[in-house]
């Protein structure tokens, strides 16, 4: 369909007349007349009845007028839209990241995010594979490592740490570690090495049994590891930033922990200017910076 030809129907059937459209839209007459009449044989019909005090539409003419109509008013509504969006938030955010930080992280955080833009709906993507935000899979993601794809922008946010994990209640009933050699008395409880996870947290694990485990409960993913230490089936292997929304968690051994994972924030380039993305991007900056005192302040303890 073309919507040139569409547009100059729309402004005859609108004003009634081939000059006075061509007028609006700054074409000859004999150019707009060309363009009904093209646009007729494309649908093989009579769209205008022509007389000496102008043009009235046809049935068909009505038909297709009624549609430019609608159309029209969309594209008036959408244009009043963007041009708001200048200034507001609203409208679909699609969100990746992984599932761990997704659910243990982000999730209970946004609640937060709605009140202050309660128009703003977010798409939240939980899964391990990378999303394509260059080919507009997600329009933003968080992300366990630096992204590598081109014309992306890019944000560290914070560095992770998995580290070991229990409860008090189990602590109490089968007694603490002290070094590695006593895991052979608690249960392991942590990601699969088949499961997709971030490299540092897989060579601890990898590292973990090379000791005795005598009993072992794996996950495909942190949330369900999180599950299981805090209705203390054992010692756990969780990444650090769940003990501020769970700090009844108790650290064991506290010199083992991963090699450091760096958690990063990118979006597309030709999103730099979207109101949704610098709004999230920004209450995910403040989150960060409120977790990071929390720790210190938890550490200092």
């Amino acid at each position: 369909m073309d919507w040139d030809k569409l547009r100059i129907f729309h402004a005859v059937a609108d004003a009634g007349s081939l000059t006075h459209a061509g007028d609006t839209l700054h074409l000859s007459q004999s150019a707009v007349s060309r363009q009904i009449r093209a646009l007729e044989e494309t649908f093989n019909a009579t769209l205008f009845h022509r007389h000496a005090r102008g043009l009235i539409l046809t049935e068909q003419g009505e038909l297709l007028f009624d549609a430019t109509k609608s159309m029209n008013k969309r594209l008036e509504a959408a244009a009043a839209r963007i041009k708001d969006s200048e200034e507001e938030v609203f409208g679909e955010l699609r969100v990746t990241t992984t599932t761990g930080f997704g659910t243990l992280w982000l999730a209970p955080r946004l609640y937060k995010l709605y009140d202050q833009y309660p128009d703003l709906k977010i798409d939240l993507m939980l899964e391990e594979r990378v999303l394509d935000l260059p080919m507009r899979e997600a329009d933003i993601a968080i992300r366990m490592k630096e992204p590598s794809q081109a014309d992306l922008i890019r944000k560290k946010l914070m560095t992770v740490h998995m580290r070991l994990y229990a409860t008090q209640q189990y602590l109490e009933q089968n007694g603490m570690m002290t070094d590695m050699e006593e895991i052979s008395n608690h249960r392991l409880i942590c990601q699969s090495l088949s499961s997709a996870q971030v490299a540092a947290g897989s060579s601890l694990v990898q590292h973990l049994m090379t000791y005795d485990v005598p009993s072992l409960f794996t996950v495909n993913n942190y949330f369900g590891v999180l599950q299981g230490v805090i209705n203390n089936l054992g010692v756990g292997v969780l990444p650090d930033y769940v003990t501020e929304d769970f700090p009844d968690l108790v650290r064991i051994l506290p010199d083992v922990e991963s090699a450091e994972v760096p958690v990063f924030l990118a979006y597309p380039e030709e999103l730099r200017q979207s109101k949704r993305i610098s709004a999230f991007r920004d209450f995910v900056q403040d989150e960060i910076i409120s977790h990071r005192r929390k720790m210190r302040e938890a550490n200092a303890q």
